[in-house]
């Protein structure tokens, strides 16, 4: 990898996460990081990223919370804070995620809910055309380039109409977004949908990689869990040998999120992750017809989308950076704006799925009294969807029809289970308050309480629920807590008058869900 880091592009690098901030500054073979967008206040960095960027390293802001999968449009707010970022960081680009994180709301007149989680979207048609839209509202917003990764699931959607390769590829050609390959997700759903790294790789459009993500996890019971929080296993390194042999990525970043341990054992991996890359370009094979083809699409897409989109909101020509962005295979020079609008592409034959709706006949266009267009039909029936699906993982509706049961379950665990360990991140006194008491709490409060806003009001939320059932029952503790929720609320504590109402609104809002469900 050293060789392409002096090419320009990124090389090897490791996220940044505050527990093992000292540790990054000293690592050897650092050459850049990538840091959570959402942990950052644009104005006030914390002084280790102050310390990277004064010796050069590039940093890389990652968001997770857009949910550029979802049906509703990008949230402006979210848009200019991550470009605000992107702009304090100095950074080449920014990325995000194939994924949706909250559904609900007034496109579907249901309660709006939050994942606190990356879900994958439906592989459909609709699914596809509101992302492409989502994409290219996002380019026009960001000061730089968008790349976006592929997520690890759990679940299957039923029905899709496209495998993973035809949807990334479509996207890439339609927007001219970049692409951040996980190939850890790529192990991830080897293990729980069955589909073969191999074959995800080769049906790719890997000519638009920007970076690539290498990660650990753990299998339980038959399932993979991506838990960013154990040692990156042979498998993946594996898979990111192949990746290797076919392209050599432009970057390559070791995510750890939790159970960070010594400082050597990091560096160990970050050598195993250069000597695989190094051994795998020594056995690159040569490049096919069908690469060379698909080079060319990806190029011209990229091409078109810069060439398509240098006027900006106030109608003026945007000049590129100063000095090239090298990203993507290849090191191919970009920085220029993205794409405002998708190259035409040749519509292909839909079918009928969960969540895809049939179209009106040629001969007998459908009527359309209302001015909706059908981008809104296709959200509203994409918003269905998800939102069927979110409900049943947070708010236990009935599964939607064709999802494996068992399967959610397992998913819906583990969506409380992270909110359970992130609030008390968020929250470390909680833990400290309640002791052992506290996660089976936590857990016993989401089962029926679905997370509606941030971590930080989830934990306020669970607190009151806690305070309004008379909880905790050791006295120090109550006091301990009833204090925590005066000083983060705001307010007194809720009273008998309060408790009372707070029931009423809670089973009328238990019930009005189970009507609003699937």
């Amino acid at each position: 990898m050293g060789d392409l880091k002096n090419r320009g592009a990124l090389g090897v690098g490791i996220g940044w996460r505050p527990e093992i901030a000292d540790a990054v500054e000293t690592l050897a073979g650092v050459d850049w990081v990538e840091v959570v967008a959402e942990n950052l206040c644009a104005d006030h960095l914390p002084d280790s990223l102050a310390r990277l960027r004064a010796r050069g390293v590039t940093v890389v802001p990652h968001g997770v919370s857009l949910g550029l999968g979802g049906a509703d449009r990008p949230d402006a707010g979210r848009l200019a804070s991550l470009a605000r970022k992107a702009e304090a960081l100095g950074a080449p680009l920014v990325t995000e995620h194939v994924a949706f994180v909250r559904a609900g709301g007034p496109l579907t007149a249901t309660p709006l809910l939050e994942a606190g989680h990356l879900l994958p979207v439906p592989r459909t048609r609709d699914a596809l055309d509101v992302l492409c839209e989502n994409v290219r509202i996002a380019q026009d917003a960001l000061p730089v380039p968008l790349a976006l990764e592929n997520i690890a699931a759990l679940i299957s959607w039923p029905g899709e109409e496209l495998t993973e390769g035809q949807f990334l590829t479509e996207l890439v050609e339609r927007t001219g977004v970049r692409l951040l390959i996980d190939v850890a997700n790529l192990h991830t759903n080897h293990v729980n949908r069955g589909e073969d790294p191999a074959e995800a790789l080769a049906s790719l459009p890997v000519e638009a990689i920007a970076y690539v993500h290498v990660a650990g996890g753990l299998e339980r019971d038959g399932v993979w869990h991506d838990t960013h929080a154990h040692p990156v296993p042979r498998p993946v390194l594996d898979i990111l040998a192949d990746l290797a042999s076919r392209i050599s990525p432009p970057g390559v970043l070791l995510e750890r999120d939790d159970h960070f341990p010594e400082p050597r054992e990091l560096a160990a991996e970050l050598t195993a992750i250069r000597t695989t890359v190094e051994t795998a370009k020594l056995t690159k094979p040569a490049k096919t017809a069908k690469s060379e083809e698909t080079a060319g699409m990806v190029k011209t897409a990229q091409a078109r989308g810069t060439a398509g989109a240098t006027e900006a909101r106030a109608g003026t020509v945007t000049a590129a950076p100063s000095r090239p962005l090298l990203i993507g295979a290849g090191a191919r020079t970009s920085g220029g704006p993205m794409p405002a609008v998708a190259p035409e592409v040749p519509p292909l034959p839909r079918t009928r799925t969960a969540t895809s709706a049939p179209e009106a006949s040629p001969a007998t266009p459908a009527r359309n009294p209302s001015g909706i267009t059908a981008s809104d039909r296709a959200r509203q029936r994409v918003g269905l969807a998800q939102a069927a699906l979110l409900s049943a993982l947070v708010a236990g509706t009935p599964a939607p029809e064709g999802f494996d049961v068992r399967r959610l379950g397992v998913q819906s665990r583990a969506l409380a289970a992270k909110r359970a360990d992130v609030v008390a991140r968020v929250a470390p006194e909680l833990p400290e308050i309640l002791g052992a008491g506290y996660r089976p709490a936590f857990l016993a409060y989401a089962r029926t309480r679905p997370m509606t806003d941030g971590y930080r009001h989830d934990a306020l939320d669970f607190v009151e629920a806690l305070l309004v059932a008379g909880r905790p029952e050791d006295p120090a503790a109550h006091r301990r807590l009833t204090a925590w929720w005066r000083d983060r609320a705001g307010i007194r504590p809720p009273g008998p008058a309060a408790r009372f109402a707070h029931r009423v609104r809670t089973a009328l809002g238990r019930g009005g869900a189970e009507v609003a469900g699937p």
